[in-house]
This record gives structure tokens, sequence and C-alpha cells, in this order.
């Protein structure tokens, strides 16, 4: 008789190179871009929605104000308004804390520089585009984003989908021929990032610069005006970094070493049952 089966790593190609080095030159990218664009936020870290700013009246603001004749740092989010001394508004090592949106570690340059940071934004972003160009026609070339992107339509079956959710929500990972491929919630989650997040952060970009603005004047009004499309671009950046806090914390509970080898290698290790006589 057979002994109870025993799970065995078999090594598969998961990520060819093209796949591998895009998504490397976007994470250095898109870091880049945050930081610098957290940068050009600070000289005036407020929004607003419409084509003006109301400076009496902004959606968000991380300002600096007085309790008690101590300077606090104040995060105001649609009137609401609570303390982030140390962190937003007001921040610096200790005794040297001074007005600011975001502290200076998370900015490019660390210190106050907007034409600095705007050099560094305008760069990446170019490097951002290009990237995103090669990978889209590489993808469509080499059948990449229709066949590991795409849903099938088992995948898309509502049971399936449930199932997906509830195992995704136990952080029970896939096992066998499952992680062979992308499940329906990963693919729907890359193609929301791919196909309208990083397109929108780029648009209401765009929507910003008074030379674009001139070539064209209908992306304004698509976006609402000139701080409807500042805002839009502040909460598309938002959505995208907490897209990367949830892919890294699922990278690192299903197997850190073995996702980071396949987005270097391309080589993947799955469970297979085998059985041992």
């Amino acid at each position: 008789m057979a002994d109870k089966q025993r799970p065995a790593k078999v090594m598969v190609y998961r990520h060819a190179a093209v796949t591998r080095a895009t998504h490397w030159i976007n994470v250095l990218a898109i870091s880049m871009l945050l930081m610098s664009g957290l940068q050009i936020f600070n000289a005036h870290p407020a929004l607003y929605w419409g084509q003006k700013s109301t400076f009496a009246a902004p959606w968000l603001s991380m300002t600096a104000a007085e309790r008690g004749g101590e300077p606090i740092g104040l995060t105001t989010l649609a009137g609401q308004s609570i303390e982030t001394t140390g962190v937003l508004g007001y921040s610096g090592k200790a005794g040297a804390r001074e007005p600011r949106g975001f502290p200076a570690w998370a900015t490019i340059p660390s210190y106050r520089d907007l034409a600095s940071g705007r050099r560094w934004h305008f760069f990446f972003a170019w490097l951002f585009v290009i990237n995103g160009l090669v990978y889209l026609a590489m993808g469509l070339i080499g059948g990449h984003i229709r066949r590991d992107l795409l849903p099938t339509r088992a995948q898309l079956a509502p049971r399936r989908v449930w199932h997906e959710i509830v195992t995704h929500a136990q952080l029970r990972f896939p096992k066998g021929d499952e992680a062979r491929v992308y499940n329906v919630i990963q693919k729907a989650s890359y193609l929301l990032v791919i196909l309208i997040l990083l397109p929108l952060m780029l648009l209401t970009g765009l929507s910003m610069s008074p030379g674009f603005n001139a070539t064209a004047p209908w992306l304004l009004d698509l976006f609402g005006g000139r701080q409807s499309g500042r805002t839009l671009h502040f909460i598309s950046a938002g959505l995208i970094v907490t897209f990367i806090i949830v892919h890294v914390a699922l990278v690192v509970l299903s197997g850190f070493w073995n996702n980071i080898r396949s987005m270097i290698t391309g080589r993947y290790a799955i469970e297979v049952e085998e059985t041992r006589p």
C-alpha cells in the first residue's frame, strides 16, 4: 500500500523577463513619484474641489496651529480636524520642528525645494510612462495580459468569486495547480491598477500642466477643474499606496522569499501531492 500523500515542491516558470524588469522599474518610479509628489504637495498642503482654490474651506489640509501657546500639527478632512503633531502639519527633529504637510523623511528632497521636487517628479513620470508602454506592448504581443491577467469564464462564476473572497479573508493561499496562475481577486486587482488607477494618476497629473491645458483643454473639463484634478491626483496616488501596502503584506504572508525569487528569476515553487510507496 502507498503511504499518505506528502506535498513536494516543484519549480514553475511564472514571470517573463519583461514582466520582472518592468515590475522593478515601476517600484523605483512609483516610489520616487510618490516622494517627490509629497514635496510638491508641501508647497501648498491643502486640496480643493473645482477650478479655483477656496482657501477658507479646503477639502483636506495639513497645517500648523497653536494649542495652549504651543504649536501643533493639525490635519483637517471634510471639516473634521485631528492633531497629527510630529507626522503631518508640524514635524521634524525634537527642538527643530517646523510647519510642513508631510515629514522630511517622506519627501524628495528631504529639505524644502519645490523646483527640485518638480524635476524629480517629471523625470520619473517620463520613466513611468515609457516603462508602462513597454509593459503593455510586450504584454499584448507576448500574450501575458490575455493569458495571465484576464479572468476566465470559470473564474468569474459567482460561487468561485465568493470562494476566493472568503479564502483571501482567511489568509488561505492557493496550493498545487491553483498556485500556477493568478486567481480572480489578483487579476481584478492588477487590472484595476493597470487600467484605471495608473492612467487616472497620469491624466490628472497632465491636467495640472498649463502647457498641456493649452493642447487639450478638455482634460480640465473632464475632471471638473484644476483643483479637482489635483485632488483626484492625490486620491489616486493614495489608492495606489493602499494597493502596494496590501500587495506587500500578502507577498510576506504567502511566502516572502518564494514570491521575491519569482520576481527576480521567474521561478516559483508550488506544492504538489506525491505518493511514496
